[in-house]
């Protein structure tokens, strides 16, 4: 469902109601990590996915897992409102509730996302240079960069900002090269 404009309309007013009470306590931050650490083991694990989303599984086990999986480091608000989502029956939409509360975050933080794929590994120097060129890039206070892997490009990278993508990737310079030597 993640990505569907219906689960948008249902995620979005859930993901400001969680923001308006952070920003009342003052924990964007501290919620924002949680969420971040929590939509990451979502990513990783289909299993702990399904289990979390399946309409058959009681609730009372979906309950328990979430609170098991947040521990006692999860501020007392931010596992109530997973609960929340259990019993409305909203869980189904946890990873668009996630992804709508870092974007407001990062709306009020003035930070930009920015998707990084490159052919290997970034070291943490090569990570903060290319976290500068995207703020200087976009004119944001901040950059989140979302790093992944792909060995396909061959070499460079890809940086996606928004609508806007900088492929310097190898891969893409070949398809370059390959489309003026047929024009």
């Amino acid at each position: 469902m993640k990505g569907t404009l219906l689960s948008s309309e249902i995620a979005e007013p859930y993901a400001q109601a969680l923001m308006s009470i952070a920003q009342s306590q003052n924990l964007t931050e501290d919620f924002g990590q949680d969420i971040r650490d929590l939509d990451a083991l979502l990513d990783e694990s289909a299993e702990l996915r399904d289990f979390v989303t399946n309409p058959i599984i009681q609730d009372s086990d979906k309950k328990a897992v979430l609170r098991n999986i947040m521990g006692s480091g999860a501020h007392a608000l931010l596992v109530n409102f997973l609960m929340l989502l259990v019993d409305k029956r909203r869980i189904v939409f946890l990873q668009e509730v996630l992804a709508q509360y870092l974007a407001l975050l990062r709306k009020l933080n003035q930070t930009v996302l920015a998707e990084v794929i490159t052919a290997r590994a970034l070291t943490s120097e090569q990570e903060q240079e290319i976290g500068h060129k995207v703020r200087v890039m976009t004119s944001a206070r901040e950059a989140e960069l979302k790093v992944s892997v792909d060995p396909s490009i061959l070499g460079g990278i890809i940086i996606r900002v928004g609508s806007k993508v900088v492929d310097a990737s190898l891969q893409g310079q070949l398809r370059q090269i390959g489309m003026s030597l047929n024009a």
